[in-house]
């Protein structure tokens, strides 16, 4: 019987890249939904190939634009509403949470209190709400399985293994477009270099995340409510070439790795299919022509985004989630060209000293931790633009 998909994000990486792991096996796999933000281009061409039954765009006239191409055969409805009705589709067994940044924690949180299995490539859900969406999973008794492929490789390393045997797990970072930049040169980086990571093709906002390094430090902080870790037992390793995804060390001093090529439709498949595996079109790793693989520890004081990530989860409550809308409004600041690649790290350290933290935070003391963040934020943005 094929899995029922719904694809929130699918317009964009991860989700034409599950769009391309469905397309392989029509016959495991069924498109019942999609959403997406304002690519109607691409969502009219899904529409046409998946035929899904319902629709979401995040405006209006983007919808509107899709039913016209779609015809009568598909809803198409837009904004907050239609997002939730999406992942909460009756027909819909599994839900790729692959929308970018805290506003896929709404839809995902209702898609597993419908029931649905997870498949999580939104890493800023478990940043800003871990404690409340981890909770409820246990409690709608669905499994939530990551998509990025540190914390797939991480999963796989788990399977079968007890996690009272683990000693710590080691998140691998390629180090971003700027890993190997002084702080002076970092005080010239551009948006056109920031987004040329050099191992991944990925969204522009979570590639600048890479070039920061924050894109690490919320994974760090996803490994803590995905394995129940604490900090101290989670590790973060630059490994230029990508090809071991994370590794677990266990208490017997073994260590266990997942190797593979940058590709994402790796976990996003493993994701689907799990516990079992199926064939997929992806290029072979050739150990012999790589040669060599090579590690060393990540420079704190260059890259100050994965000590802040640490802080902000070792504190807790609100903090987690003042850091990850700091963040998210700095990036698009610099990546409009307002603000300097150095701007970005100022702004989140700036929101997070100034911010009073909540601990155990409700859903509606995160929303408003994230609305504080954003408007100040925004606020530091535009003082500092203004004295360029």
């Amino acid at each position: 019987m094929a899995e029922k998909v719904i694809i929130l994000g699918s317009t964009g990486s991860i989700g034409r890249s599950t769009c391309e792991v469905i397309a392989q096996h029509p016959d495991e796999f069924q498109v019942v939904a999609l959403a997406a933000g304002s690519n109607v281009e691409e969502m009219i061409r899904q529409v046409k190939q998946f035929k899904p039954k319902l629709v979401s765009m995040a405006t209006q006239e983007a919808a509107e634009a899709v039913q016209r191409e779609a015809g009568t055969n598909v809803k198409v409805l837009w904004g907050e509403e239609g997002l939730l009705e999406v992942a909460t589709h009756p027909e819909g067994t599994f839900v790729m949470s692959a929308l970018v940044g805290s506003r896929g924690l709404p839809p995902t949180l209702a898609a597993i209190r419908a029931g649905k299995k997870i498949g999580l490539a939104n890493k800023e859900t478990l940043v800003t709400a871990g404690h409340i969406v981890t909770q409820a999973a246990q409690e709608a008794n669905v499994p939530v399985i990551p998509v990025d492929s540190e914390h797939s490789a991480i999963f796989q390393c788990l399977n079968g293994e007890r996690r009272q045997d683990v000693r710590r797990i080691i998140l691998t970072a390629s180090g971003g477009a700027f890993r190997d930049w002084s702080r002076d040169q970092l005080r010239e980086a551009t948006v056109e270099k920031a987004l040329q990571h050099p191992n991944w093709s990925m969204g522009a906002k979570v590639t600048i995340d890479s070039a920061t390094l924050m894109n690490k430090g919320l994974e760090v902080i996803e490994a803590h409510w995905l394995f129940q870790l604490p900090y101290e037992q989670i590790d973060v390793i630059i490994h230029p070439q990508s090809i071991i995804h994370s590794m677990v060390e266990f208490v017997d001093g073994a260590v266990m790795a997942q190797l593979g090529t940058p590709d994402m439709k790796v976990p996003i498949q493993y994701s689907l299919t799990f516990p079992k595996r199926l064939p997929l079109r992806t290029p072979a790793l050739d150990l012999i022509a790589l040669s060599r693989l090579d590690f060393r520890a990540p420079d704190l004081q260059r890259f100050p985004c994965l000590k802040m990530a640490y802080e902000a989860g070792r504190s807790g409550g609100t903090m987690p989630t003042v850091l990850n809308a700091a963040n998210e409004v700095a990036v698009e600041c610099f990546l409009k060209g307002k603000l300097s690649f150095l701007s970005i790290e100022e702004i989140v350290e700036r929101a997070l000293s100034t911010h009073n933290p909540v601990q155990n935070p409700t859903l509606e003391e995160i929303e408003e931790a994230d609305q504080w963040a954003r408007k100040f934020a925004q606020d530091c943005a535009e003082s500092m633009a203004s004295m360029t």
